[in-house]
């Protein structure tokens, strides 16, 4: 069978980094409140004019390297987002364009936090199908965008960066044993709307409006739902936990990080955590912290990585991959 193995992984993060100490000089909060109720103590912020596209098209660059293929040989670009360059069109497009790419087919994904996921499952069932032979995976955010830097419960959480996959169609046996994505979970349930979400857009303020969030609602559902897609990414797969070299958690607060782990009974030692540096960047924040396991060596060939996430929507999802 026709398996998504990975080519390449790639990152960036923009320059400018906003600590805790700055963020208490600007709303009512201290660094102490922020690492204890989400263990993160710094973010990186776009710069005025950094677009969302300039992060995705600095770490679709990176994973083009990592890969060692050209630009040209992408036959699909899958971006996940929730702050698009504009309303339309695509934020790949205008990545697409960018690197000179002028065939196959490139659209964005919004699934906020599970966009990362979401774009691998849609792009791993492209080359399953055989539509695609070398996709493009990005999670960009400019989530400082769509901030209210007056309300210190959710400021204080959110930051920008970009993270690209690139996926291969390789030949497989089809059992666990293969390289490549092994399976695919996604769910959403739009019930829980009113738990995180943006108060406005296009067809309801004309705005871009702020993000709002009930984090103790969306604490308790996060720990639930991520626990339970893992678990049904093992049944699927005859696997166990102790069978899981690495996982990938979306990196939205190390305190739901930890209970998904405690959960499935896996040791911190396999979690990779880049929580503390980031802060929550959305859809990129899964492949960011793939990237730099890769690239310092803690994920080798061979090795089964799961990941997950959660976002608004509720949406929330897993995918395994052998490396």
């Amino acid at each position: 069978m026709i398996r998504s193995v990975v080519a390449g992984v790639g990152a960036y993060l923009p320059a400018r980094i906003l600590t805790n100490a700055e963020l208490s000089t600007m709303v009512d909060t201290t660094d102490e409140w922020i690492v204890e109720r989400s263990g993160i103590r710094q973010r990186h912020i776009a710069a005025e004019g950094e677009k969302t596209s300039d992060l995705a098209l600095e770490a679709a660059k990176r994973a083009i390297a990592h890969a060692g293929i050209q630009a040209t040989d992408i036959d699909l670009i899958v971006l996940a987002t929730a702050t698009p360059d504009e309303t339309f069109p695509a934020t790949a497009c205008r990545v697409q364009a960018a690197l000179g790419i002028h065939h196959g087919a490139a659209f964005d994904v919004q699934a906020v936090c599970s966009g990362f996921v979401y774009a691998m499952a849609v792009a791993d069932n492209f080359i399953k199908a055989g539509q695609s032979k070398m996709a493009l995976v990005i999670g960009a955010e400019t989530f400082s965008r769509i901030l209210d830097w007056n309300d210190r419960t959710t400021c204080v959480l959110f930051g920008d960066g970009a993270g690209a996959l690139l996926l291969r169609a390789d030949a497989g046996q089809g059992d666990i044993k293969d390289r490549g994505v092994l399976s695919t979970h996604l769910h959403s349930d739009g019930r829980h709307h009113d738990y995180l979400y943006v108060d406005g857009g296009p067809s309801s303020t004309q705005t871009t409006g702020h993000l709002r969030m009930l984090g103790k609602e969306v604490f308790r559902h996060a720990v639930v739902n991520l626990a339970d897609v893992v678990k049904e990414t093992l049944a699927a797969t005859g696997l166990s936990a102790s069978d899981i070299d690495w996982l990938v958690p979306h990196q939205a607060n190390k305190r739901i990080i930890d209970g998904t782990a405690k959960k499935l009974g896996m040791g911190t030692d396999k979690v990779v955590l880049t929580v503390e540096r980031h802060g929550n960047t959305s859809a990129a924040s899964v492949p960011l912290a793939l990237a730099e396991a890769v690239n310092d060596g803690r994920i080798k060939p061979g090795d089964l990585v799961l990941l997950e996430a959660m976002g608004g929507g509720f949406t929330w999802g897993s995918a395994l991959v052998r490396w």
